[in-house]
């Protein structure tokens, strides 16, 4: 979650609240004050295949989430968010929608684990994976600091399979081992049609909010 300023810094993303210039569409998340464009980087998907990700998204409103499978509430939160947020949006918008989550835990996060984690929410869900090396690279492609390691996160007494949770963090299950953590992001990166990021979403932003924007990012100009 502390990454989530160096990602600020990075962009110059200011808040929703500030006035945008007027020739720039309004949007519910945070906004870069300078241009930023969709990254180009490969990886894996969940199948083993490459994924070309500038070229198998390009020209789509592609939402990108970089996190890990066992992250406590992040993460789950953030792809049930987008599940609700596709599901208020209409079926002309949502199909043209590319949703992809990167995991920062490769290590552990296999292809087969990624595909369990991601179908919870939709099986239309994207889940790339590849060395830590490639992994930080597509971080780094994306102007996020990239994801290390936390030490120990809670698990419940007598439940290693088990964590608390925190109040408003959607239903998930994992697939273990709990216990440890990374730090990563916990942004919603928001790619348009036209290959530009206008928009991000931090915590606390709704699905209405996501649905909203989307056929302005769906929008080619």
């Amino acid at each position: 979650m502390r990454l989530i300023l160096s990602f600020l810094l990075a962009l110059g993303l200011v808040a929703c609240s500030s006035d945008p210039p007027k020739a720039r569409p309004s949007y519910h998340g945070i906004e870069p004050t300078r241009e930023a464009l969709r990254p180009a980087f490969v990886l894996t998907d969940t199948s083993g295949a490459q994924f070309d990700f500038a070229r198998r998204t390009g020209g789509r409103p592609t939402l990108v989430y970089f996190g890990y499978t066992n992250c406590p509430d992040e993460c789950p939160t953030a792809m049930a968010d987008i599940a609700a947020a596709l599901r208020k949006t209409d079926a002309a918008t949502r199909e043209q929608v590319r949703v992809v989550f990167v995991t920062t835990d490769p290590r552990r996060d296999s292809g087969p684990v990624l595909r369990r984690f991601l179908d919870q929410f939709s099986p239309a869900f994207i889940g790339l994976r590849g060395t830590q090396p490639q992994v930080d690279a597509a971080q780094k492609a994306a102007g996020v600091a990239v994801a290390v390691p936390e030490g120990v996160a809670p698990t419940l007494p007598g439940r290693p399979d088990r964590h608390p949770h925190k109040e408003g963090t959607a239903p998930h299950k994992h697939v273990g081992p709990l216990g440890y953590a990374v730090s990563h992001s916990a942004l919603i990166f928001a790619y348009d049609s036209s290959d530009r990021l206008p928009v991000a979403y931090p915590g606390g932003v709704t699905p209405s909010d996501i649905a909203a924007d989307l056929p302005v990012l769906a929008r080619s100009d």
